[in-house]
């Protein structure tokens, strides 16, 4: 069995995709580990180009499972979105996996995203508006919506209920925005669920499996480790740990089972959001 990890080594940005392309060839499974749609991964296969956000760059290599990870965050509707977008291009979805442990990232969390951004001014952070830090911080708050809670016909209304309500005040109160219709929202996630129905499974026994059956495992990050939450450019930073500590956590595995790590760079830098920068040029050539 091998392990291999390949994240940013800079601010994101690198050309990660094009190496877990290459190497999801020797590859039984392909991991997204961390982080949500508000990274992206460009590969060109055949000829053609490929714009990922959530699914693993492994998709486009038949035969291989993909799994999206508990460590990652879901906007179910981006993700729908990504899946349509790969059928229209004959991409074949039917060796992806999600986890049930996955949070959710639900139309509050990018209001409250949007309207964060626009109440910090000259402090804001440069998010992507996608609603992935309040997300995030629901996770660590133990008040998420996760896949399973999405599955549970039964208690998903009331936990939903509860949310939108809490976030209908701060929505209103704190940022004056408007508040989210419960119906609607509920509307929309009971759809969701009959959709993603089929995906959704226990995903950390499934990459145990794998490891006991001595099958290759190719753990795919999202940014860069500049934008680790913990060690990177903060507060300029993601939500995550896109280096390869995020891994165990993020995918539910042990330490042992990576042997192999990839760090991806570029010869010249760039980062995307606010916050200062290192050789930056702030001139007309910049």
């Amino acid at each position: 069995m091998s392990g291999i990890v390949v994240f940013g080594a800079q601010w994101g940005d690198e050309g990660k995709g094009r190496f877990v392309d290459y190497l999801a060839s020797r590859a039984d499974m392909v991991i997204r580990y961390q982080g949500g749609n508000n990274a992206g991964h460009t590969v060109v296969a055949d000829g053609v180009t490929y714009k990922l956000h959530l699914i693993p760059s492994g998709i486009l290599s038949k035969g291989k499972a993909c799994v999206i990870a508990n460590g990652v965050v879901i906007d179910p509707s981006a993700l729908r979105r990504e899946i349509d977008y790969l059928a229209e291009r004959g991409v074949s979805v039917d060796n992806l996996y999600i986890s049930d442990r996955a949070h959710m990232i639900m139309p509050y969390h990018r209001e409250l995203d949007l309207l964060n951004e626009k109440k910090l001014g000259d402090f804001k952070i440069g998010t992507t508006g996608n609603g992935i830090g309040p997300c995030y911080m629901d996770k660590v708050g133990r008040t998420g919506l996760r896949m399973c809670d999405l599955m549970d016909e039964e208690s998903f209304p009331a936990k939903l209920k509860k949310c939108v309500d809490d976030k209908n005040e701060i929505i209103t109160k704190v940022y004056g925005g408007d508040p989210l219709d419960y119906e609607a929202v509920l509307e929309e996630c009971r759809a969701h669920a009959n959709y993603f129905r089929p995906f959704v499974c226990d995903t950390v026994s499934m990459l145990h499996e794998y490891k006991e059956a001595g099958k290759t495992l190719l753990f795919e990050g999202a940014q860069g480790m500049l934008l680790d939450i913990d060690f990177g450019t903060y507060p300029y930073v993601t939500s995550s740990h896109p280096n390869t500590g995020g891994v165990c956590a993020g995918a539910g595995v042990g330490p042992q089972v990576i042997t192999d790590v990839i760090g991806v760079v570029k010869a010249y830098t760039t980062r995307v959001g606010e916050g200062p920068f290192v050789t930056e040029l702030l001139d007309a050539t910049g």
